[in-house]
């Protein structure tokens, strides 16, 4: 899938989140909805951080390029090293190490794990990434060229600080599901797992497939691309994707937001 799909994808995974636990009786603040879906939007880009020409690579300058360089080497090393008999031979890393369940469980751990060690900033530098990464996915016509980086930056640093002011008040979301002293955004990892599957899931529809299952084996393959009956598979970019997929999402993410809040 293209960026836009990825993020719009996530942020409706994660208002259908919400619309489910309100459905239980455990309605979500509303700050932490809007915070979550904006999260999840963001993190539905990040697995591509092994892929040199894809949108997260120019998200923050030079920094995230040279990111995505070092990820690549590194997943493709993870590749050859765990590869079974059946695995195909290939030349770099994308869509193998960073598009499985396992990376999206150490991201969304290591993210809350740091938001609870470090603090404030720590919580400002999480909002703040994924703010930017909200914004290019689903703002990316407005978003592209070198020209508007700073301003998307100036955006999301503003973005993050008045999300971080608005849940920091008292029953507005920072101790959301985790309760207990010192747990304050512990949650901030859900979204950020929840993303990173969603992406791993809608790769799994293109042509291609997604080795989401890594490192459990499937037959000769460790790395085996999963995905539904070829017949039903599309290319990314394609009219499936732009005029089908990209509108039910959208849908899918009011009437998530709208049950979430109460309104259905």
């Amino acid at each position: 899938m293209m960026g836009p799909a990825h993020s719009l994808s996530g942020a409706a995974a994660w208002l259908g989140v919400g619309a489910a636990v309100a459905a239980a009786g455990h309605p979500m603040p509303w700050p932490v909805l809007l915070t979550g879906a904006l999260i999840s939007a963001g993190a539905a880009l990040a697995p591509d951080l092994d892929h040199k020409a894809a949108t997260i690579s120019r998200a923050f300058g030079p920094l995230s390029r040279w990111l995505c360089e070092i990820v690549d080497k590194l997943s493709y090393a993870v590749y050859k090293a765990t590869r079974k008999q059946g695995d195909a031979r290939r030349s770099g890393g994308h869509r193998t190490l960073t598009h499985t369940w396992l990376w999206a469980v150490l991201i969304g751990a290591g993210a809350s794990a740091l938001a609870v060690a470090g603090g404030r900033w720590a919580v400002l530098a999480i909002l703040f990434a994924h703010m930017v990464l909200a914004i290019e996915g689903l703002l990316w016509r407005a978003a592209r060229g070198s020209s508007s980086d700073v301003l998307v930056w100036l955006l999301a640093a503003t973005s993050a600080w008045i999300i971080a002011g608005m849940l920091d008040k008292p029953g507005n979301g920072s101790g959301w599901l985790f309760t207990e002293p010192g747990q304050e955004y512990l949650w901030l990892g859900l979204p950020i797992l929840l993303g990173a599957l969603v992406h791993d899931i809608g790769d799994a529809l293109t042509v291609s497939g997604c080795p989401i299952l890594w490192p459990i084996p499937i037959g000769r393959k460790r790395w085996y691309p999963l995905g539904p009956p070829k017949v039903m598979r599309f290319r990314a970019g394609s009219w499936i994707e732009l005029k089908v997929l990209m509108p039910m999402f959208m849908l899918l993410g009011g009437l998530g937001g709208a049950a979430a809040l109460g309104f259905i």
